[in-house]
């Protein structure tokens, strides 16, 4: 899983080529990108096999039910992130410990781990990533000559020499799964307004580019003229009709931080989206199917929990058993969700103080509630009622919302989702009070990063994460 930190210079999705999830490059399957789709797949159920082979393990339905698994926890493959060894090393292994977590619970649940040869098994966990490693290494490095061998790269080139340009010209030289190789700029300005391009990298003024692009067999070009440069750009691509490039438009707009980009049109009018949920179209069924089928299974297994934690609530201190309480859900709207009571009083008008440790307000039992979150339990209804979601950001009270939204940029855009039970600023140590506007706005990026970057193994990632953070008792009072 890769998952990449918020910026204010963040890219454009529709331009990132080695963005989180695959993706087709401009809607083609590239070579580059088949490779990249099954190159993890390949690499893990190959181990698998060896392992299987170098211990006489006979292959049967149990091995293969098992490369279907794998398959299905390793398909699409990504590239890493980080282009330092290292931190491919460290991306490689926190994936492979995530899945290889995953399959023992599977086992463990499902009573299969006796049903493998143990010294088959240990081996395959050990050599897979390794040789993961050694695949994310060898292939980018021959991938590229491979390619232009067979003459299976597109040539790319780029129409204006500035900051955003440089960006996307390194995002391409950099990727080698993208399957693109960059040939250079077109740009009018003087030398002195593109010092930081150099001469060879310069192909021509924007008046010698489509010329170039007919005669070279270009085959994409990017225009990152400014939005104030229209006239050059109509004229640019009047001239570029004349050629078969795929052209591409990134004006100086992507210089802001996108939520989950993607061209659209109303009638026959191109819209870019600049700021969209991620669960658009068929993601909001799947993130809505999934919800409902956590949150009726987790309801049926803890029902017993629930029922004692509601009795103890209830003799502990004089009160009701739950607490109910105004967040703001999706698009903003006011909802009310539930918790057991684990405080004296209850809180809900135009102030709020948040628990802090060893808070005089918190009752015993309700302090151990709290401190493995089974307080937040209820709030399983809410996901059924639709309200909330099994995974995403944690709802705010109003109050703190209202005075949140006026000092944190953004802060709003967190309810472009349903609110969660548990999100990915919790399980990376965001969880509990925020007793400085700086870890506010940290938690609000992470929460901006998972609408960027939403999947349903992300959702999963963070479940098995959460279970960790409840375990450990991170910062709970």
């Amino acid at each position: 899983m890769r998952f990449r930190h918020p910026s204010a210079q963040a890219f454009p999705t529709l331009l990132a080529t080695h963005h989180i999830a695959p993706r087709l490059l401009h809607g083609q399957l590239t070579p580059a990108a088949l490779v990249r789709v099954v190159l993890d797949p390949i690499v893990a159920i190959g181990a698998l096999l060896l392992s299987a082979a170098a211990f006489g393990t006979p292959f049967d339905g149990r091995y293969l039910i098992l490369i279907v698994l794998v398959f299905a926890l390793t398909f699409p493959g990504t590239a890493p992130d980080s282009v330092s060894p290292s931190g491919v090393a460290r991306e490689i292994l926190a994936n492979w410990t995530f899945i290889i977590g995953l399959l023992l619970l599977l086992g463990w649940t499902t009573q299969t781990l006796d049903a493998f040869d143990q010294r088959a098994m240990l081996a395959w966990m050990l050599l897979t990533p390794v040789a993961l490693y050694g695949a994310h290494r060898l292939v980018p490095a021959l991938l590229p000559r491979l390619l232009a061998a067979r003459s299976l790269q597109r040539t790319a080139v780029i129409a204006g020499a500035n900051e955003i340009g440089r960006r996307l010209a390194a995002r391409l030289q950099a990727t080698a799964f993208s399957g693109v190789r960059f040939e250079g700029y077109f740009d009018d300005r003087s030398p002195e307004r593109r010092s930081k391009v150099s001469p060879v990298e310069l192909l021509g003024t924007l008046n010698g580019l489509a010329h170039y692009a007919r005669t070279h067999h270009v085959d994409l070009i990017y225009i990152t003229l400014p939005l104030v440069s229209r006239p050059r750009i109509l004229n640019l691509l009047d001239a570029l009709r004349d050629t078969t490039a795929s052209i591409y438009f990134a004006p100086d707009i992507f210089l802001s931080d996108l939520i989950q980009a993607r061209m659209d049109a109303v009638g026959d009018v191109p819209v870019l989206a600049v700021c969209e949920t991620p669960f658009y179209g068929v993601n909001g069924l799947v993130k809505r199917v999934s919800d409902i089928l956590l949150a009726s299974v987790i309801l049926v297994l803890i029902a017993p929990l629930m029922a004692a934690i509601a009795v103890g609530v209830k003799w502990s201190s004089p009160g009701p058993c739950l607490f109910k309480q105004r967040r703001y859900g999706l698009d903003g709207r006011e909802i009310v969700i539930y918790k057991f009571r684990t405080m004296t009083v209850l809180e809900d008008g135009a102030e709020i103080r948040q628990a802090v440790r060893d808070d005089p307000r918190v009752t015993p039992f309700g302090a151990f509630l709290r401190s493995y979150s089974l307080d937040e339990l209820p709030q399983f209804i809410n996901v059924l009622q639709g309200r909330m979601s099994v995974v995403g950001p944690r709802p705010h009270a109003v109050a703190h919302n209202e005075m949140y939204r006026k000092l944190i940029k953004g802060y709003m855009i967190r309810h472009k989702v349903k609110p969660g039970i548990t999100g990915w600023a919790q399980v990376n140590g965001l969880r509990g009070e925020t007793t400085s506007l700086d870890k506010m706005a940290a938690r609000i990026e992470h929460d901006l990063a998972y609408l960027r970057n939403w999947s349903l193994r992300l959702d999963l990632e963070i479940l098995v994460k959460t279970i960790i953070v409840v375990l450990t008792k991170q910062n709970a009072y």
